[in-house]
């Protein structure tokens, strides 16, 4: 439904539905310019929606959203609490199609069949003359827990469960990446700084209290300890 998807939407849903195909259980990622501005997982459906979305509300406003399972009636009811662009899921439901055919504008695609996280595809990117191309970015189940401690603490297991919900979204978000998160959602997401430390101040700003006891992902090496300072400063502890 809706009216005609532009090359913008068409981005930013595909970009949508890799995020939220990082996750098995019920997940909710919302999209604004590419880059994911929250991203949550529940054990329904529409509480991973509202988490994702008051991760950023600001953000969230005008957003594409892409959800892992089929949007029920509940969901839908959420959902409509926001003006969004587009909505992708596997399917809808009979009752949630009935409610989210309110809004008009709304777009509604359904995938299908589903993809899990660790779907093989190659990833290409137009340059002049030609394409760059590469497999797409498989995160592992036991990635971050087979990472190297160097500091004297180790994470706790709360911190580890934050650490790998950060992980899984740092790599969609646009470099300079940043992504402060908590075990369940996202909290603060900064991107596409030309400096790494700026992306950290954002999402700090963007996380507010919740920064305090968050975990930090970042999609690169800090070249200086600033950034890890501001992180610090702002109460990411792991």
């Amino acid at each position: 439904g809706g009216k005609e998807l532009s090359f913008n939407n068409l981005v930013d849903v595909d970009a949508a539905l890799d995020a939220v195909r990082e996750f098995t259980e019920p997940a909710a990622v919302v999209v604004k310019h590419t880059n994911p501005c929250g991203v949550a997982r529940a054990a329904e459906l529409a509480e991973a929606y509202r988490l994702a979305r008051e991760a950023d509300p600001t953000s969230a406003f005008g957003g594409i959203v892409a959800l892992n399972r089929e949007v029920d009636e509940a969901t839908a009811a959420v959902l409509s609490e926001t003006f969004l662009e587009c909505i992708v899921a596997p399917s809808f439901s009979e009752a949630a199609l009935k409610k989210l055919r309110e809004k008009p504008a709304l777009r509604l695609l359904a995938t299908g069949a589903w993809l899990g996280p660790d779907f093989q595809e190659l990833h290409m990117k137009r340059i002049g003359g030609g394409l760059l191309v590469q497999d797409r970015d498989r995160t592992l189940q036991d990635e971050i827990r087979a990472a190297k401690v160097v500091t004297k603490r180790a994470p706790t297991e709360s911190e580890y469960r934050s650490l790998e919900m950060a992980w899984r979204v740092g790599k969609h978000v646009k470099s300079n990446a940043i992504v402060f998160a908590l075990e369940d959602r996202t909290v603060g997401v900064g991107a596409g700084q030309m400096a790494r430390v700026t992306s950290v101040q954002i999402a700090a700003q963007k996380a507010g209290e919740l920064a305090r006891g968050a975990a930090m992902a970042s999609d690169a090496f800090f070249p200086f300890a600033d950034g890890l300072i501001s992180a610090v400063e702002a109460g990411a502890t792991a």
